[in-house]
């Protein structure tokens, strides 16, 4: 059995340099990879182009990379609730590249199957479509949207086994599943790892044909990104 777990998140990031490319998967701040986000702050690595849904909040998720400007384009589908992406982006600061969040999801998932491009009505007629092929399939009009080109992909998984089959929970199965394979080197952190062959092959979302590297992560936060109360009646 081949087996791809590695000591921890200091070996799993091992050979990220400046200028990469990173895709981060999750779904605002629910299901990011959250260890892998701090160490990358650890590291200093500068320069990055990071592909994820949004970029987390001020003090949480990828807002630590862009406080510190590590971050040198964001391509994302969200602006979310932080305010110092916000800053970035008007200032000039950030090079942000809006996508709308079907096409991001296609962009990952073209990658991970190996298909250079595909054509989508998404943004056909806006500015979205500048400077792209455009054709028309049975009177509709579609452009051409190129894959992703990522150096690694950092997902984070609810269950993960030695093989790096990977199981998501909730929300969380939005972004990760279609990141994880998507890039040269996939990086699964998970919150419970176990042995090879304890996972039921049914429940299994990610196969470990995907992953490269799997460790067990420590103190996940699961912050919400905006509490919605009812006043007491």
């Amino acid at each position: 059995m081949i087996r791809k777990t590695v000591s921890g998140v200091t070996e799993a990031l091992s050979g990220v340099k400046d200028n990469m490319t990173l895709m981060l998967g999750g779904f605002g701040l629910c299901g990011i990879p959250e260890n892998a986000i701090s160490e990358l702050a650890k590291l200093n690595v500068n320069g990055l182009t990071c592909i994820s849904n949004n970029a987390g909040v001020d003090d949480f998720g990828l807002g630590l990379l862009l406080q510190k400007k590590q971050i040198k384009k964001m391509v994302s589908s969200y602006v979310g609730e932080n305010d110092e992406f916000e800053r970035q982006m008007l200032s000039g600061e950030l090079d942000v590249e809006l996508i709308p969040q079907g096409t991001l999801a296609e962009r990952c998932r073209a990658a991970q199957g190996g298909f250079p491009a595909f054509y989508t009505p998404a943004g056909y007629g806006t500015e979205v479509a500048e400077g792209k092929e455009t054709r028309e399939f049975n009177g509709k009009m579609y452009i051409l949207e190129q894959a992703f080109k990522a150096d690694f992909a950092f997902v984070k998984a609810w269950k993960g086994d030695e093989a790096g089959n990977l199981i998501f929970k909730g929300t969380a199965r939005n972004f990760n599943p279609c990141m994880a394979g998507a890039a040269k080197i996939t990086v699964a952190e998970v919150e419970e790892l176990v042995p090879a062959g304890t996972l039921d092959p049914d429940h299994v979302h990610i196969p470990g044909i995907f992953v490269q590297r799997i460790f067990q992560g420590e103190r996940y936060e699961k912050r919400i990104e905006q509490r919605t109360v009812r006043k007491r009646s």
